[in-house]
Formats: C-alpha cells, sequence, structure tokens
C-alpha cells in the first residue's frame, strides 16, 4: 500500500474531504454519496470504503472528459452509473 495514500486514509473527517475536493474537485455532497453508496453496497469498514473512494476517483479523474479545472463532473444520475460501472467487476467482492 502506497504510504501517502495509507495516511491519507486515517486523516479525520473533515480533512479527508477537504483532500478529496483538493485532489478531485468533489464537494462534501458527492463525497457522501459515495461513501453512503458503498456502504450500502457491503463496505463497512471505513478505512476501506476511504481506499476504495480514492481508487475511484483516481480511476475516474483520468478517464473523465468532463474534468473541468480540476473538478470532476457526473451530470444526472451520472455518478451512480460510474459507480455501478466501476465496481461491477467483482471489485467490491475482491476487494483489488
Amino acid at each position: 500500500m502506497n504510504k501517502v495514500l495509507e495516511r491519507n486514509i486515517h486523516l479525520p473527517d473533515l480533512m479527508f474531504v477537504n483532500l478529496c475536493d483538493s485532489q478531485y474537485g468533489i464537494n462534501r455532497g458527492v463525497y457522501n454519496t459515495i461513501d453512503a453508496w458503498l456502504y450500502k453496497h457491503g463496505l463497512t469498514d471505513i478505512l476501506e470504503r476511504r481506499r476504495n473512494i480514492l481508487s475511484f476517483l483516481e480511476s475516474i479523474k483520468f478517464k473523465s472528459e468532463t474534468a473541468e479545472k480540476g473538478r470532476l463532473k457526473f451530470g444526472p444520475g451520472g455518478l451512480s452509473i460510474k459507480l455501478q460501472n466501476y465496481f461491477s467487476k467483482d471489485y467490491l467482492e475482491t476487494g483489488t
């Protein structure tokens, strides 16, 4: 595990949300939506959810054609679709 990533997942909640905002341009509302989606899909451990949040955001940051000035944009229903697509490959089951 990357030492920076491992250190970041242990940040207090507000600092972690601010990291997500500064690195990926997502606000607290988007963060909370991602966090809740992962929780509802079986990731109850906060550290695993945070690892997955960062992994998810990193993957869509490079794939996103809508990233504007470092901010990710999803559009209506777009976040749920991206979450479903990203984690549909047995990601949550295998944890890889």
